[in-house]
């Protein structure tokens, strides 16, 4: 049997009663300079609702935890866009290129991504989108890919979305969706649950810190799980309409 991490038994997190205070304090912030001269443009249609900052939101969890589920069921009931670094990585590695190939060497051995490469290619997403609400799904899964986010894409996450799930339960989930990735086999998944909890859990615990992580357990259907999370976007959309009908008087 797989040990639940120890890590979470002392693990305090924000309430969703917070949220609130984050979508004010975010809303007061300065817009930066997003992509360099391109960011003029981004802004411009980020006005098209009067809204200064994109909303990032990332959606963190071991694997089989849901993540690219709930995303999916997030943004058609809410309107983010979902952006799945996995995802990005696996069309980067299909089109065979240099950087697809060490991709895929990587990933097979269960290692992480070099991450400015990663974050040059959510960059691109955000850019080619018309949309001002992500999420962003399996990314940073590490500090280092943090600070190379916050660094090169110069805004943090609104708040974090943490899918917390026991191993055992991980394991199972990703071995019986047969999905055909390189990386659904056990020998991989271990090294993955390693990497979750060396690297990915310590960038939950610095943004717990800032007060922007919201736990999920990730146990149960995928509708119950949904609903568990489903008042945290509530909450974000009853903020966002509110001050945008301020911004329209």
């Amino acid at each position: 049997m797989w040990k639940r991490l120890a890590f979470l038994s002392s693990f305090r997190l924000a309430s969703s009663t917070s949220l609130g205070d984050l979508y004010k304090a975010s809303y007061s912030l300065k817009f930066y300079q997003l992509f360099s001269t391109e960011s003029r443009d981004l802004e411009d249609d980020c006005h098209a609702s009067k809204i200064k900052l994109p909303w990032i939101t990332f959606v963190l969890g071991g694997p089989g935890t849901g993540k690219g589920t709930q995303c999916q069921r997030i943004s058609q009931t809410f309107g983010f866009t979902h952006l799945s670094a996995g995802d990005l990585l696996r069309k980067e590695m299909s089109s065979n290129s240099k950087d697809g190939k060490m991709i895929s060497a990587l990933i097979k051995e269960g290692n992480i991504v070099p991450s400015e490469m990663t974050v040059r290619l959510l960059q691109e997403a955000i850019k080619s989108s018309q949309s001002c609400k992500f999420l962003i799904d399996g990314f940073p899964r590490c500090n280092e890919n943090r600070v190379a986010f916050e660094k090169i894409i110069g805004v943090e996450p609104l708040f974090v979305l943490f899918l917390d799930c026991p191993e055992d339960i991980m394991v199972a989930r990703v071995l019986g969706r047969n999905e055909g990735r390189l990386d659904d086999n056990l020998d991989t998944v271990k090294k993955r649950l390693e990497v979750f909890s060396n690297l990915n859990l310590p960038v939950i615990n610095y943004y717990y810190e800032k007060g922007k992580v919201q736990r999920i357990s990730a146990l149960g259907t995928v509708d119950e799980v949904f609903e568990k999370i489903r008042p945290l976007f509530s909450s974000f959309s009853r903020f966002q309409k509110k001050e945008e009908q301020k911004l329209s008087n």
